[in-house]
């Protein structure tokens, strides 16, 4: 590049990120670089340097100070600092803004601060695979280091009703850290799994199939299906997985180590929705108003109440009427298709 002494110069500021694969570098960028008269790594290990020298670009490992890089600017001549993303090494735009209230130049070289790669939405996703390899390859933590999925089960329950409370109390800041926790259990099972010498699968194989049976269950976007109301989207989605999953019952697929309340509920839910009329007990003292939620919880405290007075685990005996209320259910389907067949 040719120098023009009526120009105070340009000093690049070239700012990568290690999120994505090296070499890959906006059009701007490859140009400036190509055209600097001079480039510059304070880091030898900057993972782009391999990449640049391959494309022509000579690059000097040095660490100038803000006045010499503003000397070798002044004189027309443009100088490319390559930086990590987000970078500034060793602080040399506060020096230049010392260096430029000082008095002591008379003539500052155009500071430009240009992303030759940048994050993109989920990047941070690839530091969290990195801290889990991190954790549980030699060297690393001994504790997660011995974990199993059965050991762990217990803290995914654990976390998943930390998050349940902070959405219940509103609590945003609560909310994010929870996320962040219920985001560790499942990287963290998929790393072991990894590691299993038989059926192995990483994080990548459970996000692809995620992404794979959002896209088959959501039709009405990704496909010419209609859905204008949340209610056929649910009905297009219930028969989707119906066929998806080759279920038998509609009671296939409800996990029975949930909370026995949230079992109850799922199980009457999923016979209501499928029509099938199953006879619930009536409770001894129905409340006056059937929509009083306060009313029903009062109910239902006494209950557990009446059960733990009596050495009766009301969790456990309301599990075990679920499972039976599921039986019911199956033999009513059962009925049901033979009075059709007949």
């Amino acid at each position: 590049m040719d120098s023009n002494t009526d120009s105070p110069g340009r000093l690049v500021l070239l700012t990568t990120t290690h999120r994505v694969a090296p070499g890959l570098l906006s059009w701007p960028a490859w140009q400036t670089l190509r055209e600097a008269d001079r480039v510059i790594s304070a880091d030898a290990e900057h993972p782009q340097l391999p990449y640049l020298r391959e494309a022509g670009v000579e690059v000097e490992i040095a660490s100038p100070s803000a006045r010499e890089l503003v000397e070798y600017c002044s004189t027309g001549r443009t100088a490319v600092l390559v930086v990590s993303y987000g970078g500034d090494p060793g602080g040399v735009t506060d020096d230049l803004a010392r260096l430029a209230g000082s008095g002591q130049v008379t003539a500052m070289p155009e500071l430009e601060l240009l992303p030759a790669s940048y994050d993109l939405p989920g990047a941070r996703l690839l530091d969290l695979v990195a801290v889990m390899d991190r954790l549980r390859s030699p060297g690393g933590c001994p504790w997660d280091a011995e974990q199993t999925h059965a050991s762990l089960v217990k803290y995914l329950i654990e976390e998943a009703y930390e998050l349940v409370e902070t959405i219940e109390q509103g609590d945003r800041e609560a909310l994010r850290e929870e996320l962040g926790d219920v985001l560790l259990q499942v990287m963290f099972h998929a790393r072991i799994a990894q590691e299993d010498e038989q059926e192995p699968f990483s994080i990548d194989d459970v996000a692809g199939g995620i992404v794979d049976k959002l896209v088959y269950r959501h039709p009405h976007v990704f496909a010419s299906v209609d859905a204008d109301t949340p209610e056929q989207v649910e009905a297009n989605w219930e028969e989707l997985k119906a066929a998806e999953k080759h279920r038998d019952s509609v009671t296939d697929g409800v996990p029975m180590g949930q909370p026995a309340l949230a079992l109850a509920a799922k199980l009457l839910a999923r016979a209501d929705k499928a029509g099938i009329d199953v006879p619930v007990p009536a409770p001894v003292a129905p409340p006056e108003r059937p929509d009083d939620e306060a009313a029903i919880g009062r109910l239902l405290l006494a209950v557990a109440a009446l059960a733990c007075a009596n050495g009766v685990d009301p969790e456990a005996a309301l599990r075990a009427e679920a499972r039976r209320h599921r039986d019911r259910i199956v033999e009513s389907e059962s009925r049901k298709a033979d009075g059709r067949k007949k």
